[in-house]
């Protein structure tokens, strides 16, 4: 499923316009990056968390020319669904 068949969908579920269930679904992503980025971290009850991960600085290898390449470190967000959701999931 891409981004306009989700869209779609969900305007359906919800009732909305495509139009109206894009900008929520637009509103919705922007506000998590905004918190991201403020260092917050978004739990959802029932559906899991966002949060900002600190990936360390380390050593890698070019696979083309075998040279070892210094990977700066950089910060990587992370989704965790919540067990309820799993558990949804495995029923």
């Amino acid at each position: 499923m891409n981004k306009q068949q989700f869209i779609k969908a969900f305007a359906e579920k919800a009732q909305f316009t495509q139009k109206d269930a894009g900008i929520a679904f637009e509103a919705m992503a922007e506000t998590i990056v905004e918190a991201l980025k403020a260092g917050e971290k978004i739990q959802i009850a029932g559906f899991g968390t966002y949060e900002l991960k600190e990936r360390a600085a380390r050593e890698g290898i070019n696979p083309l020319t075998k040279q070892k390449v210094s990977i700066p470190a950089c910060k990587v967000p992370t989704f965790k669904f919540g067990n309820s959701f799993k558990d949804t999931i495995n029923q």
